[in-house]
């Protein structure tokens, strides 16, 4: 059993760094987006140890944008149009940057679809009082 633990936190640390390189590479390339790959990456990176688990956890960016989101409890109005301006601005970026016209049509599906699960499927969460104060320190 041990070392089924073993293999699988070293394949989830491998598997993490892949999806670094390739997220890294995102940033670069900007038909290749880099947000997902790291997020992927973060996850296998949680997965291969408990203890970098509970760091990750323990964060602001997990307990601020990923929590909420896991729970299905919804996102804010804010959180929801900052997400969707910057991807909107790699995909615009994107839409630009290449003359495939095949890739630009689902560039610009993509797009819509996003929009869509951002309006329809994730509920909008108004903050509490004291959350409201947490954001602005």
């Amino acid at each position: 059993m041990i070392i089924i633990k073993n293999i699988k936190s070293i394949l989830f640390f491998l598997l993490g760094f892949i999806a670094l390189g390739i997220g890294i590479a995102g940033i670069i390339l900007p038909v290749l987006p880099g947000g997902p790959f790291l997020l992927f990456a973060s996850f296998c990176f949680a997965k291969s140890s408990k203890r970098i688990e509970n760091w990750f956890q323990g964060t602001s960016f997990y307990k601020k944008y990923v929590e909420r989101f896991y729970k299905k409890t919804g996102m804010t109005r804010k959180e929801k149009i900052r997400i969707n301006l910057i991807a909107d601005a790699f995909i615009i970026f994107s839409v630009f940057y290449v003359d495939i016209l095949p890739i630009q049509i689902l560039l610009v599906v993509l797009a819509l679809y996003k929009h869509y699960y951002f309006i329809k499927k994730i509920k909008t969460i108004k903050l509490k009082q004291d959350e409201i104060v947490k954001e602005f320190v």
